[in-house]
């Protein structure tokens, strides 16, 4: 009777011992806020002013890069270093003043940064893989590139990713560790047209070409260097095929084919030289 009369009181006793270390860590916590006021509110203001001197800091060395002409991804690390060593430095020194012990949380966090690092490996990847882009340069923001199957026009070049833009306004997004190691095909900014238009068997093919090569340097949107390419290319079933290539910008690329076939079919027809189009005779015999 004695035995579980005590067993019962232990038991009991249990909860209300983990309710009153639980009351412990709440009330030290309330006496060390009381105590260190002063050094917290502290604290907080150190942190406030490091956030917001390593965002005018990091404004300020944002136009003075883009002044020297520096390339966004490059001069998007810098900055985005700058303000990290500057927000590091605040916490550092708000955490001095708050009175905390920075060697513990130093082992800490090294403890900590080593099951991160693990865990994410493929950000890492992608990280390592963008810092060797930044350096490397295989490509710059606004030139047309070919790579992982896809292709577009580079638009930003990020620490973690690569975003494209197709000509149909769409974005594709490609992590950095897909590109590096890859095949990369590079148009650079300018880029080759390629256009066709047949002409019929009893034309004049030295006035056909002459009228292709008038309308390309009629067009603003065709380079003059390099010089295009304008000449028969096959001789087809229904028509002698004139190849047409030109060089624009990659901005051009879409908007030039279309006016490029427009000017070339008004000056053919104004010209009476005919385009054939494919067409079968049929004969019934007896």
């Amino acid at each position: 009777m004695n035995n579980s009369t005590t067993n019962a009181v232990v038991s009991a006793g249990a909860p209300a011992a983990s309710s009153g270390g639980l009351t412990g860590w709440k009330d030290k916590l309330i006496d060390y806020v009381i105590n260190h006021s002063g050094a917290l509110v502290s604290a907080i203001i150190v942190i406030v002013v490091g956030l917001l001197a390593a965002r005018w800091i990091g404004r300020t060395l944002d136009r003075w890069l883009e002044r020297k002409a520096m390339e966004p991804p490059m001069r998007m690390l810098l900055v985005r270093i700058v303000k990290l060593l500057i927000f590091t430095f605040a916490l550092v020194a708000a955490l001095q003043t708050a009175g905390m012990d920075l060697t513990i949380l130093i082992a800490g966090f090294s403890v900590a940064g080593v099951g991160v690092g693990l865990a994410l490996q493929g950000v890492l990847g992608n990280l390592v893989a963008g810092l060797t882009i930044i350096f490397t340069k295989p490509f710059r923001v606004g030139e047309y590139i070919e790579i992982a199957g896809v292709s577009g026009q580079v638009k930003t070049v990020a620490l973690f990713s690569t975003t494209l833009l197709h000509t149909d306004m769409s974005r594709v997004v490609i992590p950095n560790r897909k590109i590096v190691g890859d095949i990369l095909h590079n148009f650079g900014s300018i880029r080759q047209l390629d256009l066709s238009v047949g002409v019929a068997y009893g034309t004049n093919l030295n006035q056909a070409v002459g009228i292709v090569r008038e309308v390309l340097a009629k067009n603003a949107r065709v380079l003059k260097e390099p010089i295009a390419v304008v000449g028969v290319t096959m001789l087809a079933d229904c028509s002698i095929n004139i190849c047409v290539k030109p060089w624009v910008s990659v901005n051009d690329f879409v908007l030039a084919q279309t006016e490029i076939n427009q000017s070339i079919a008004e000056q053919l027809r104004a010209a009476n030289i005919s385009i054939p189009f494919p067409q079968r005779e049929v004969r019934l015999l007896q």
